[in-house]
């Protein structure tokens, strides 16, 4: 197979399932730890390496969290918003639904509206002067259950920044049981946002079922349980449920045992709308050019199919049909020209 890193490089891309906080690079990272020494995150960069490696989903969600204490002060949102954005223009990312998670900041004592206004003049610099388009999907962080699930929603509904699109449910699955979000699912829909859970990371099947049926998932995050259910793929398949597919991700948090071992071959091959995605980038030691090429890998695909999955997630994507139409003919464009550029194969 040909080495599709440099295709893969150059193509204009979406991605969906990203986390605000979990993008801060090393660099960012240990520039925010050394103006808050009492936190327990290295302030070296080469010392990050270590600290992000996790040996199970509840000691990287612990680490998470340390990182988050990191952003205490709309300064600190704006500049690690501004410099996610920085990070995806480098990789040809020209739209991304980037997850935050507002309680988590909100709770450390950053104004509600400070912490609003900072990702707004983030998101504004970042299209004028990086040509990234960024949409915000507000999540409710499951662990610190229904208190948060409120404030989420508050937040949402009630000062609702221009570049939210979307309303989502992360954290650890286990325990936290999706139905009982069901009422803020609800109320965010009515005001006009799409559902985006994450479902069937770390449990099973009936996690992602729950989703669809009690929160009326448009997407779902992660889902890498739901090869175990041939009914629920067909479902998928059927409605075209996208599933924000995060590979490096998976193994990382040991969700899947090893890369060989994940099951995104089986969702393509039951015809589901994948999509390509990863998740918290610098701590998985990671980037969306990399989960391209490990996809194609398992997928077996030449460029023309690495150009159907950026296409995948621009159709699964909430941009309005006019955005979709253009970086679904940026991709193909860019596709045709490197194919008749490249020696006859």
């Amino acid at each position: 197979m040909n080495d599709l890193h440099p295709f893969i490089a150059g193509l204009p891309k979406a991605e969906l399932h990203v986390h605000h906080v979990g993008s801060a690079s090393p660099r960012i990272v240990a520039e925010l730890a050394g103006r808050h020494p009492d936190s327990k995150v290295p302030t070296a960069p080469e010392a990050l390496a270590d600290f992000f490696t996790f040996t199970d989903f509840g000691h990287f969600i612990d680490v998470y969290l340390s990182v988050v204490d990191l952003i205490r002060t709309p300064e600190d949102v704006r500049l690690l918003t501004y410099e996610v954005a920085r990070d995806m223009a480098r990789q040809n990312i020209r739209y991304a639904e980037l997850t935050v998670t507002p309680f988590s900041s909100t709770r450390r004592g950053i104004p509600e509206q400070g912490f609003m206004e900072a990702i707004e003049d983030a998101r504004k610099a970042a299209e004028a002067e990086l040509g990234v388009v960024l949409r915000w999907c507000f999540d409710i962080p499951g662990e610190a259950g229904l208190e948060a699930a409120e404030e989420t929603t508050r937040l949402a509904v009630d000062l609702r920044p221009e570049g939210l699109v979307s309303f989502g449910l992360g954290g650890p699955e286990i325990g936290v049981d999706r139905p009982q979000f069901k009422p803020y699912f609800d109320r965010a829909i009515a005001e006009g946002l799409h559902s985006v859970p994450h479902a069937g990371e770390t449990t099973g099947p009936q996690t992602v079922w729950d989703a669809l049926t009690a929160l009326r998932a448009e997407r779902i995050g992660h889902g890498t349980s739901s090869v175990r259910d041939p009914k629920l793929l067909e479902h998928l398949a059927e409605h075209r449920i996208a599933l924000e597919v995060c590979p490096t991700s998976n193994i990382a948090t040991r969700a899947v045992a090893d890369i060989e071992r994940h099951p995104l071959r089986e969702m393509a091959e039951a015809g589901v709308l994948v999509t390509v995605n990863s998740d918290d980038p610098p701590m998985f030691g990671t980037d969306l050019n990399n989960e391209y090429a490990v996809a194609a890998r398992l997928l077996g695909l030449d460029e023309r199919g690495v150009a159907g999955l950026a296409k995948n997630a621009v159709e699964a994507s909430f941009l309005d049909a006019a955005g979709k139409r253009t970086l679904a003919a940026e991709i193909d464009t860019y596709t045709t020209s490197w194919l008749e550029a490249s020696p006859a194969r």
